[in-house]
């Protein structure tokens, strides 16, 4: 069976934050005005037939809306039906939260089951309460930063995720050195793009060229000072693709089935950008993952990708690109072929950055050599001191050589 996730809603849009550029609360024309949460026998049915399929890694990501609204005690059960029905199996749980409702005892929780949480946090409190307030409309940074420490002190990963929007677009810098001063490591950006009910950009939204400069000035600054010591997910994706040649963000690949959004009454869709009733795929309580991931809508949607206008096939960035995600197309729930809305911006950053990636990919590959002999030199000296090889056998660096020619050179 091809590997997937699950991005799961247990509390669908509510959420206790009222996001001005929020586009999951707007899923109550979908799942109605009343409380939404998992019930025991839905979290019971995903978690047992998930870890139970032929695949390497069972990853659990926790999405809103808000999952902390859902309680404590609400993962506690899903921990305990993981230790249950894991039997030896590869299980990852992931958390994105706002921060706001987090304590000791959640902390404890994260790091004990080793959670990788991601932290919503746009800039300084000037910037983040433009945006990110409470249902009271006050500003939640303090909040966020009380969960910074609270994670910190609880030794629990944690990676930082900005939307880039109207209000932090232009400070793209200060934006990167305020989470660096931070002491932020791990640093994800991802660009706003919504659109109105007219076609036209959303106000809070991004346009191509202003997401292109922001993030181009984003590498320059790590690219000078902090290759080596902080993570910025788009630039890790992108290695990881010049020299595995592999995807691990959905966004960069050809097909978009990468995992499957579980909403808190157990429907499946395929995208959380895609949670339309023509979308549904069916119901854990009532489809198995198989009959859901063999459909013909589930392949369908995995082809929208590829039906990207004619200029994506003839561009020299789309091996990278992937035509971005369909989201940001104009009119992309009706006309998937239509060009992203950042096809500029993406055009102007890998023809300001290509060069010194292809450098960081050589880099990688030499280290990996580098490493890879190292290796085998310890387990060489290793064997000559217990006896069990001597200078005259073959070398097993695989050169074809004996020990006694190889040896100086690994």
């Amino acid at each position: 069976m091809k590997e997937f996730s699950l991005l799961i809603k247990p509390a669908s849009f509510d959420c206790n934050l009222r996001c001005e550029y929020c586009f999951y609360l707007r899923k109550e024309e979908i799942f109605g005005h009343c409380t939404h949460r998992m019930s025991d026998e839905v979290l019971k049915k995903m978690v047992s037939s998930f870890i139970d399929l032929d695949i390497r890694n069972h990853i659990f990501s926790w999405q809103g809306g808000e999952p902390t609204i859902m309680g404590l005690d609400f993962f506690k059960k899903a921990l305990k039906l993981m230790q249950k029905h894991g039997n030896g199996k590869n299980v990852t749980n992931t958390l994105q939260t706002n921060g706001t409702l987090l304590n000791d005892d959640w902390a404890k929780v994260l790091h004990d089951y080793n959670f990788l949480v991601g932290l919503s946090l746009d800039g300084p409190a000037k910037i983040h309460d433009q945006n990110r307030f409470d249902v009271g409309g006050k500003g939640t940074h303090h909040k966020v930063m009380d969960a910074i420490k609270l994670l910190e002190r609880n030794n629990v990963e944690f990676n930082i995720l900005t939307l880039v929007n109207q209000a932090n677009v232009k400070r793209p810098v200060g934006i990167y050195r305020y989470l660096k001063n931070l002491g932020v490591k791990f640093h994800q950006y991802i660009e706003c793009v919504e659109y109105m009910p007219d076609g036209k950009l959303a106000p809070f939204a991004v346009s191509g060229i202003e997401w292109g400069k922001f993030i181009c000035q984003i590498f320059d600054e790590w690219y000078k000072n902090d290759r080596y010591n902080i993570s910025v997910r788009l630039f890790d994706t992108i290695l990881t693709k010049l020299v595995d040649h592999q995807v691990i963000a959905c966004n960069t690949g050809r097909d978009c089935r990468q995992y499957l959004v579980v909403e808190y009454n157990g429907d499946i869709y395929p995208c959380d950008f895609f949670v339309e009733p023509r979308f549904k795929l069916g119901n854990i309580m009532e489809n198995s993952w198989e009959e859901m991931l063999e459909s013909s809508l589930y392949e369908e949607f995995g082809k929208r990708k590829c039906a990207s206008d004619e200029q994506c096939g003839e561009c020299q960035w789309l091996e990278l690109c992937a035509g971005c995600c369909p989201k940001n197309r104009p009119d992309y729930k009706q006309d998937a072929r239509a060009v992203s809305e950042l096809c500029a911006g993406w055009k102007m950053f890998y023809s300001h950055t290509i060069e010194r990636f292809k450098s960081l990919a050589d880099e990688i590959r030499q280290n990996r050599e580098l490493e890879h002999q190292a290796h085998i030199h310890r387990q060489v000296m290793h064997m000559l001191q217990q006896g069990k090889i001597g200078m005259e056998a073959p070398c097993p660096c695989g050169s074809g050589k004996l020990l006694k020619e190889c040896m100086p050179r690994s």
